[in-house]
């Protein structure tokens, strides 16, 4: 079923809104973002224990869209079996208002009626 855009907003193309969103959209990249946030630093394998439902490969691909866009740093160390360190870049730490925001919003709003997300299934639940 086709979206029915909202009367009161508007986003042409070019909106920031959508620039925005068009960088940490997505089911996973929101949440990759905030616990890099949370732990400054994360292994590959960290952050696929603290995203059990995640595959390797949807998390190596965002893992690198994130790269690309600038918002993390990937750090290889020279040793074996090889390291690899992400952490938030100075342009992703700009969005820290904004994670915490949704953030803020979720802990507002999840559970409510009517939303898809069972209040005690949030995924960000320390």
């Amino acid at each position: 079923m086709a979206r029915i855009p909202h009367k009161t907003f508007t986003c042409a193309a070019g909106c920031t809104v959508e620039a925005t969103l068009n960088l940490i959209g997505g089911k996973w990249k929101g949440v990759i973002l905030y616990r890099l946030l949370s732990e400054q630093v994360l292994r590959f394998n960290q952050l696929r224990r603290l995203l059990p439902n995640i595959t390797q490969r949807m998390l190596t691909n965002q893992l690198r869209e994130l790269e690309n866009d600038g918002l993390i740093a990937r750090k290889v160390y020279p040793e074996v079996p090889p390291k690899v360190e992400y952490r938030l870049t100075d342009y992703g730490q700009t969005l820290a208002p904004v994670i915490h925001a949704l953030k803020a919003w979720g802990d507002a709003h999840v559970g409510r009626e009517g939303t898809s997300v069972p209040m005690g299934k949030q995924p960000l639940d320390e």
